[in-house]
């Protein structure tokens, strides 16, 4: 499995899956979640709202899988990531669980390749390192690792972006 990072905007990344920083509601919003459900259009809110109807909300560290729509990618995996507030190893714990489970939702679905935006640090507040160590950490650990042949982390911001290949070189 090949780890890379790049500094673009995830939306244009042409991968088998895109994650999704997603809200609970699943109904799109702002940051990352707004940019995914506006480049890929009405396909992805419609799958989204059958989702919600089966299901309801998406809790924080669970995961979903839906068409992409207009994107160049086959899927769009959302995951809902923890709000900071006074962190905590339960915060640490959630955001794990984002990465673990849009793993195994890849797998199911025979995704060979991932990308990956920095997951609650824009608006929920994780702090920037913690998350990239969180990540990458997570990402290595995957016991079917082996499934993929590249997984990407995609930074919009150059602090993520350094981070991230400070963390995986």
């Amino acid at each position: 499995m090949k780890i890379k990072v790049i500094q673009a905007d995830i939306t244009k990344v042409k991968a088998d899956a895109i994650v999704n920083a997603a809200n609970s509601l699943l109904l799109g919003g702002g940051g990352v979640d707004g940019a995914i459900h506006r480049a890929g259009g009405s396909e992805i809110l419609e799958a989204c709202r059958l989702i919600r109807a089966k299901q309801g909300s998406c809790k924080a560290g669970e995961a979903v899988i839906t068409t992409a729509g207009k994107l160049a990618a086959n899927y769009v995996i959302h995951t809902v990531g923890p709000v900071w507030n006074k962190g905590g190893k339960e915060k640490e714990q959630l955001l794990s669980n984002c990465y673990i489970n849009s793993l195994q939702l890849a797998i199911n679905n025979n995704v060979k390749s991932i990308a990956f935006p920095n997951i609650s640090t824009g608006i929920y507040r994780f702090p920037k390192q913690l998350a990239a160590k969180i990540a990458i950490d997570t990402v290595n650990q995957f016991k079917s690792k082996d499934q993929f042949e590249e997984v990407v982390f995609v930074c919009y911001d150059k602090e993520n972006f350094e981070l991230y290949k400070k963390n995986i070189s």
